[in-house]
């Protein structure tokens, strides 16, 4: 059975989801942030050296990246589901979002967070930011026009691996101008997967 080590308001939400989605049994861990420094706690070190999390472990595997835990979830248990048959267009497709939600995507996301807990000092960064914020999200929202979901009929892994990037400009109110990523975020969050893994999880702040 796959255990999931799962922080609170992290990345691990997703990870979860997936899991409901796939209706998989798993073993949860629980790990709190604290609550001043919102830092996970030293106990996931222990899990995986960088402390962090999602992790989840299969037998004798350990993996703690987002995309190559999806990727494995979905390869060693989906059955066929939830992924385009390799060797087409569409898979290439799926691939590439695996890779970019993490790889392109959050950076400008991520600096925006930090960079706004320097309040005036980091004013003269936030006209890039601001810059780079729109320019992916502009790219997320014209891939997301017409359809459903990211790849193909049906939800995929792309999907869940991506669904961060949304929940990530939500609170940061960057989603006005956005509307199909703004909508294809909707309806994520009214999956009963998804309403399953906040029951299951703990409140998620990024799902309000």
């Amino acid at each position: 059975m796959l255990t999931f080590h799962h922080l609170n308001d992290s990345r691990s939400q997703r990870i979860l989801w997936l899991l409901e989605e796939l209706g998989l049994p798993y073993e949860m861990k629980r790990y709190q942030r604290d609550a001043v420094t919102r830092l996970a706690p030293p106990e996931l070190t222990a899990v995986h050296p960088l402390g962090k999390s999602p992790v989840i472990t299969d037998g004798d595997i350990r993996i703690a990246e987002s995309g190559a835990i999806v990727d494995y979830i979905i390869r060693r248990y989906g059955k066929g589901a939830m992924m385009p048959a390799p060797g087409g267009a569409e898979y290439e497709a799926y691939n590439g979002w695996l890779h970019y939600s993490e790889g392109s995507a959050m950076l400008p996301l991520m600096l925006n967070l930090y960079v706004s807990r320097l309040k005036e000092a980091g004013a003269p960064l936030h006209p890039r930011i601001d810059s780079e914020m729109a320019n992916h999200l502009g790219y997320v929202d014209g891939a997301l026009k017409g359809r459903e979901f990211f790849v193909g009929p049906a939800l995929t892994g792309a999907d869940i691996q991506m669904s961060f990037v949304g929940e990530m400009a939500k609170v940061f109110d960057k989603l006005g101008p956005y509307p199909n990523l703004a909508a294809w975020l909707s309806r994520m969050h009214a999956r009963p997967a998804f309403q399953r893994s906040v029951e299951k999880g703990g409140a998620y702040r990024f799902s309000k």
